[in-house]
């Protein structure tokens, strides 16, 4: 069921007269339960049971976490005396601590055995191993990474003292809420707990923002993304036959096409939960317009960073014991996000490059700590547009690897991207056959869509103006009617439910 069709909105408003006609929480949150089980089960029916085992797993481990049978009312009980107290205490959270690990341990064996079998395997054998002429290629489940990372979140969560689930039906719809459980964004239990249990239908502003959040999302999938993923695919397809200008081209729209197909399914599933009374945490805050590349990854998959630096970073000692130890932080919680992402060695590569990236941004940083007129150049404007440019510069060359994960072929772009004449039919092939189009304009088109969001940033945030409910209301069935019309038919599959 892909969230940008007719069946989708039918879905949607079919469950949402239901939800909103039972008046029992419990009965709202069975509808709800149900609806995500139908939903998956339409995508990727056969790891349904993985799942729900999965849920009941974690759940149970979190009951046992949580419990509290420490000899806390010591004070009450005179038998006991201080020193068997202790004991009794340093035994309970040795068993907590061993429980949590269990707990660590199974997610990211799930995790890694989907997503590395494969790598194993070819490791083992010491064989070529491609996904044509293997018997052990293995498809991971829809959103195995995002539900193992959420997990591990609520088990390190009620190990450090947040009150475990007790609730079984809660639990499980938290975790299987269809808007977010394929591609996020991750939401930790207590935040979507504490709003079951306080539901009201929203109001006719919220209405109007969940309304413009799904048109909204539609239009950055449907026109935006995919029409630049057609582009990019018959370039990156192509890549013997490509120049470097056309190089360039498809690395920039391949960025801009992650971005926007991305938030896309982000603002989807967020109008969605809007709709439910539930409000899920952004995951995108302008992330290209970021001048350093620490600020890169506070606005980018912005729920993804903050799991790596409360989970990874903060247990590693963060920023607290020494530069040297921050810098090694910094760099294994980046790999780390390239391992998640996927086997192949473009991930483990992208990986490494943003943690070398984010090292130097910190290196950087104590130079101009030190050197005040280094740090005043960083903050006049020049220097302002030299570090965004260097910013981005550094993140879509990056996106090479994320989009050609062979490092192969992410090399062969690498080494081409200057000097390099493109075929003579590619221009024929690609832009007159294919696309009835040319270089020129799909710069042009970019250039115009770069300057949109400028424009959007600029209001929004900076200046933190957005449009008046009612204006959304219009917007709305302008948005769908222009996505009917101008979305590409067959439209690309989201490109985050790879990971």
């Amino acid at each position: 069921m892909n969230f940008i069709s007719i069946l989708y909105g039918l879905f949607l408003l079919s469950v949402l007269v239901i939800y909103w006609s039972l008046e029992i929480p419990k009965l709202r949150l069975w509808t709800l339960l149900i609806a995500s089980l139908f939903f998956y089960a339409s995508l990727n029916v056969q790891y349904l049971p993985l799942l729900l085992a999965l849920t009941f797993i974690n759940f149970q481990l979190g009951r046992e976490i949580g419990k509290n049978t420490s000899p806390g009312q010591h004070s009450l009980d005179w038998q006991i005396s201080n020193e068997e107290w202790q004991f009794a205490h340093m035994d309970w959270n040795r068993r907590r601590l061993k429980l949590l690990w269990l707990g660590i341990g199974l997610n990211v064996s799930i995790l890694l055995g989907f997503k590395y079998i494969t790598w194993l395997v070819k490791l083992i054998f010491d064989a070529p191993i491609s996904a044509s002429d293997t018997p052990f290629k293995i498809i991971a489940p829809l959103g195995i990474s995002f539900f193992t990372f959420e997990c591990i979140a609520y088990l390190v969560d009620v190990y450090r003292g947040a009150p475990a689930s007790n609730q079984f039906l809660k639990f499980a719809t938290y975790k299987l809420f269809f808007a977010k459980l394929i591609s996020g964004p991750i939401t930790r239990y207590h935040n979507l707990a504490n709003q079951f249990s306080s539901l009201e239908f929203p109001g006719t502003d919220k209405v109007a923002q969940a309304l413009w959040l799904i048109a909204r999302g539609a239009v950055k999938k449907g026109i935006l993304a995919d029409n630049l993923g057609i582009f990019v695919d018959l370039c990156f397809g192509n890549l013997q036959r490509a120049g470097s200008n056309d190089l360039w081209l498809a690395t920039i729209a391949y960025g801009l096409q992650l971005y926007l197909d991305f938030s896309g399914y982000v603002d989807i599933a967020r109008g969605s939960a809007l709709l439910f009374g539930l409000t899920l945490p952004e995951n995108f805050d302008f992330p290209y317009f970021s001048t350093s590349i620490a600020e890169f990854w506070r606005r980018w998959h912005i729920t993804l960073g903050d799991w790596l630096r409360n989970y990874v970073y903060f247990p590693l000692g963060g920023s607290r014991q020494g530069l040297t130890r921050t810098c090694g932080n910094l760099f294994i919680v980046m790999l780390i996000a390239g391992i998640w992402h996927g086997s192949l060695w473009g991930f483990i590569i992208w990986g490494i490059y943003h943690g070398l990236a984010l090292v130097v941004h910190r290196l950087t940083d104590e130079m101009s700590d030190r050197y005040e007129k280094l740090e005043q150049f960083w903050q006049n404007p020049l220097g302002v547009l030299i570090a965004w440019l260097l910013t981005q510069l550094m993140v879509f060359t990056s996106w090479i690897w994320f989009r050609l994960p062979n490092p192969q072929q992410s090399t062969w772009v690498f080494q081409h991207l200057w000097g390099h004449t493109a075929d003579a039919q590619f221009y024929q092939k690609v832009y007159i056959e294919a696309l009835n189009t040319s270089p020129y304009q799909i710069a042009r088109m970019m250039g115009l869509l770069a300057a949109f969001m400028s424009i959007n940033y600029a209001f929004k945030g900076k200046l933190k103006l957005d449009l008046s409910w009612p204006l959304k209301l219009v917007f709305v069935p302008l948005c769908f009617y222009a996505v009917w019309l101008l979305a590409p038919e067959g439209s690309l599959p989201y490109i985050y439910f790879d990971f």
